[in-house]
């Protein structure tokens, strides 16, 4: 295939995520030391050929508090044509998380690597051990946080690496759903940057958790945000498990032709794609496993995410964004790993020269042998049965820990607990 003209080429942004250090606020709330890595470490494999866990090769188990890390990362993201990264940024009333390895990138000029944010716009929960209902820190909304919050990012709009959209910085909102007044919001905002000399700036909606639609905001764009927002048949009924699975098991050519084919009713929407999805080490049973990634078929899928970018817009200033550079608890990450290697980073490499010589998706490989046949339901049930009722029964004697004078109920279940 011939090499694509690289005038027209979009930027290729990859998402970036900053919980891969200690913070106090996951010591308190998940134990001393914890980091994303934690949780990646932890997973089990849940039926035959299931890649867990997913562990890291070339970077190790960094901590990105490191200067030397994070400066490694952007010579290899940009030795294989990744163009800018999309930081996750975590605000809540006036109070920030995972920040330090972002406001040191600020204060680096050797962190030459373009970027722009994406706010987190959600609550903080519980969701890693099942209870989700928990909220640890909430996005509350208050009256002057539209304005405090853009304050909050002057240093970074106006840093001459953010990357801009005819001229424009881009910022990224998760879920802008939850704003109360989208429109007053994106109102304060662009007032903000116009009074202090950022200029006007492109605000960008992040179409996940069933919104298709950026302008009812008064945004400027949509993004894609794979998986998000996918329609395609559970897989799950066709693997033999090794315990109860109540997630969502899909194909990786049926996710990404969905997304190819997709048109929305305001089209200035950035393309984006996955290398692989499994978030087994974050939700367990629950998960969201994407069945038959490999470097091949993410190979197709940004070439052709690519190419259709420059169909579309073929005289705009565009993006294409990756998900994600980083995200090892979900099994979404193009830095090497132990079974890939680089092979995700040559297929972006490969895809972004027009080098790409795949056709079509393979679906070779995308069921792992085993049809389910094995499922019985009783036995099924006898085992969530078991499993529900050993964590209610944990939960139950913890709380019951906190009255003295119920010590012998507490013996009594632990000696009853399997």
């Amino acid at each position: 295939m011939s090499t694509l003209p690289q005038a027209r080429l979009p930027k290729l942004i990859a998402f970036y995520l900053t919980q891969f250090h200690p913070i106090p606020e996951n010591d308190a709330w998940w134990g001393k030391g914890f980091t994303e890595w934690t949780n990646v470490t932890k997973a089990r494999p849940l039926f035959d050929g299931h890649y867990q866990p997913q562990l890291p090769t070339d970077f190790g188990f960094y901590d990105l508090r490191v200067r030397a890390t994070r400066r490694e990362q952007i010579k290899v993201a940009k030795e294989y044509g990744i163009d800018g990264f999309c930081y996750h940024y975590y605000w809540f009333s006036g109070k920030r998380l995972l920040y330090a390895p972002l406001d040191d990138m600020l204060a680096d000029p050797e962190s030459d690597m373009p970027f722009c944010l994406c706010w987190a716009n959600e609550n903080w929960t519980r969701r890693w051990d099942a209870t989700e209902q928990q909220i640890l820190i909430a996005q509350r909304y208050l009256p002057d946080d539209d304005l405090e919050f853009i304050k909050s990012l002057r240093n970074f709009l106006t840093d001459p690496r953010y990357i801009r959209i005819d001229g424009r910085p881009i910022l990224i909102v998760y879920r802008p759903q939850h704003l109360p007044d989208a429109r007053k919001t994106a109102t304060v905002w662009r007032d903000y940057c116009r009074k202090v000399g950022i200029g006007e700036i492109h605000l960008c909606a992040a179409l996940t958790h069933g919104n298709h639609d950026y302008a009812r905001f008064g945004f400027d764009s949509g993004v894609e945000f794979p998986p998000h927002n996918i329609q395609c048949g559970n897989q799950a009924g066709r693997l033999t498990f090794h315990e109860p699975f109540m997630g969502y098991a899909v194909e990786y050519a049926e996710v990404a032709s969905s997304y190819l084919m997709r048109h929305y009713e305001n089209t200035n929407v950035f393309r984006s794609v996955f290398p692989a999805w499994d978030n087994t080490a974050r939700t367990g049973s629950r998960a969201v496993i994407v069945l038959g990634s490999s470097p091949d078929n993410y190979e197709y899928w940004l070439a052709q995410a690519i190419r259709r970018t420059m169909q579309d817009f073929p005289d705009g200033d565009r993006l294409v964004f990756i998900n994600a550079w980083n995200e090892w608890a979900e099994g979404c990450h193009l830095e090497p790993d132990r079974k890939h290697g680089r092979a995700f980073l040559e297929a972006t490499r490969n895809a972004r020269g027009g080098h790409s010589t795949h056709a079509a998706f393979s679906r070779v490989g995308a069921l792992p042998e085993g049809d389910g046949s094995k499922r019985r339901l009783l036995s099924d049930l006898r085992k969530l049965a078991h499993y529900h009722g050993y964590l209610f029964a944990g939960r139950l004697v913890t709380q019951l820990k906190k009255y003295p004078r119920l010590r012998r109920v507490v013996r009594w279940l632990r000696n009853r607990l399997p």
